[in-house]
């Protein structure tokens, strides 16, 4: 696990530091004063909006396009690129795959130039395209992926790309790559009104002003959830220990339909309030499902589900409480 890594002698980059996960890892990080560089491209507005960041030993920050940035001069030990993001809907295709692909060529031009040893590039569940019936969780020797036809899926193609080019660059350059595909998470850095259910239904248990949890939809997809700390010890091992040019499913495998997600968050933050869904439930067996397994994590590091859902809820929500 991280705590029994020797990070005396690291120093870190890292992009999309700014995000819901790349928060999370700094928070770890200034934790432990590991030295750490993060690719923004407006470093003063992100830490006017988190002040808690600007004491943060051994935090510094490049200005720039993770498709174009300045490579900055020294030795960087661990290179970890986090930047792409997920809670806009693009508007440009073309550029938001520019910005996955080409982002991700540069930072490994970026890893090489910087003598790092180890790479880990944050890629996501959605390279799988739908989860197909009748498979109840993901495996990462899944060969299924969305049509490449399909304009909508710009997201998890880009980022299938994005992993070929981490096994050619550990295939002809020896770079360490490792691959984390992101599932669906909890925790203090989430965003509160997004795409995201489990935000949405968090924020609205915790406004006083907010009589019902609302879910939107029949309530049926199936989803899983890991909590952000235990996302980062995940993480940071698949960086260390990970297999080069090997993917690992990161998140939680116990499913939980969004019905049963919004009625678990009403019981355990506001009990008082009634949970709306929008639509009538028609058919669940063909419902949506996006689930992982994580056997692989467990068998070759060690990895596991430490903080349950409930657990995980009660943290977040008394984080945001602390924040407020």
């Amino acid at each position: 696990m991280p705590d029994s890594i020797d990070w005396s002698a690291a120093r870190v980059f890292l992009t999309g530091g700014t995000g819901f996960l790349g928060r999370s890892l700094l928070q770890y990080l200034g934790e432990r004063a590991i030295p750490t560089t993060v690719l923004s491209r407006d470093p003063d507005t992100f830490l006017q909006n988190h002040p808690r960041f600007r004491a943060q030993r051994g935090l510094s920050f490049v200005r720039g396009d993770v498709r174009s940035f300045v490579f900055p001069e020294g030795h960087f030990s661990h290179v970890v690129h986090a930047a792409t993001d997920t809670h806009r809907a693009p508007g440009d295709l073309l550029a938001y795959h520019d910005e996955i692909v080409q982002g991700t060529r540069w930072v490994l031009e970026f890893a090489r130039a910087c003598g790092a040893s180890r790479f880990l590039l944050t890629s996501s569940g959605a390279v799988y395209g739908p989860q197909a019936e009748g498979v109840n969780r993901l495996e990462e020797i899944a060969t299924q992926a969305s049509s490449p036809l399909d304009a909508g899926s710009v997201y998890g193609q880009g980022k299938r790309t994005a992993e070929h080019l981490c096994s050619l660059y550990h295939a002809q350059f020896g770079l360490g790559c490792t691959v984390a595909r992101c599932f669906a998470f909890v925790g203090e850095h989430m965003p509160l009104d997004g795409r995201y259910a489990l935000g949405n239904f968090i924020r609205d248990a915790l406004a006083p002003d907010c009589a019902e949890i609302l879910v939107q939809g029949d309530g049926t997809p199936l989803r899983s959830y890991l909590h952000a700390d235990d996302l980062v010890q995940w993480l940071l091992t698949i960086l260390h220990r990970g297999t080069p040019a090997h993917a690992y499913n990161v998140g939680s495998d116990q499913a939980i339909s969004i019905a049963d997600l919004a009625h678990l968050v009403r019981d355990l933050l506001a009990s008082g309030k009634t949970v709306r869904i929008t639509r009538e439930a028609l058919d669940a067996a063909g419902r949506s499902r996006y689930v992982p397994s994580i056997a692989r994590a467990r068998s070759e590091l060690g990895l596991d589900v430490r903080i349950q859902l409930p657990d995980a809820i009660r943290l977040t929500a008394a984080a945001l409480n602390r924040s407020r």
